[in-house]
């Protein structure tokens, strides 16, 4: 799918339509965000609750694997629920990653990419 770009043309005073190409990779960070995605639970996607903080005061757990970077936070949201669900991530995970800035091109190579090596 191709995006139309309007740019402005100071001899007309008018837009031009250009077409633009959609991102379709991730930049080496997100790669990576992806690929330690892969080692977080299901629960990473809740919040923490009474139990998880009596667990960590007691235990000494308490990793955290969320990111500050809501962009970012929202990649790996859709990243863990792929590596455990495959194909039928949850709905408002899609939204919150196509509301973040990501496209549908860069959905499909994620989703794509992350099947194939759960498959190996």
């Amino acid at each position: 799918m191709a995006f139309l770009h309007l740019a402005a043309s100071a001899e007309d005073g008018g837009a031009i339509a250009t077409r633009v190409a959609p991102v379709i990779g991730f930049a080496p960070i997100e790669w990576q965000i992806i690929q330690l995605a892969r080692h977080d639970g299901l629960s990473s996607l809740r919040p923490p609750n009474r139990w998880d903080r009596l667990k960590a005061w007691i235990f000494g757990e308490g990793a955290n694997p969320r990111l500050a970077d809501s962009r970012l936070e929202s990649l790996r949201r859709l990243a863990v629920e792929a590596w455990h669900r495959g194909w039928t991530a949850r709905p408002s995970y899609l939204k919150a990653f196509i509301k973040a800035g990501f496209n549908e091109g860069q959905l499909e190579t994620l989703l794509a990419r992350i099947s194939a090596e759960r498959r190996a």
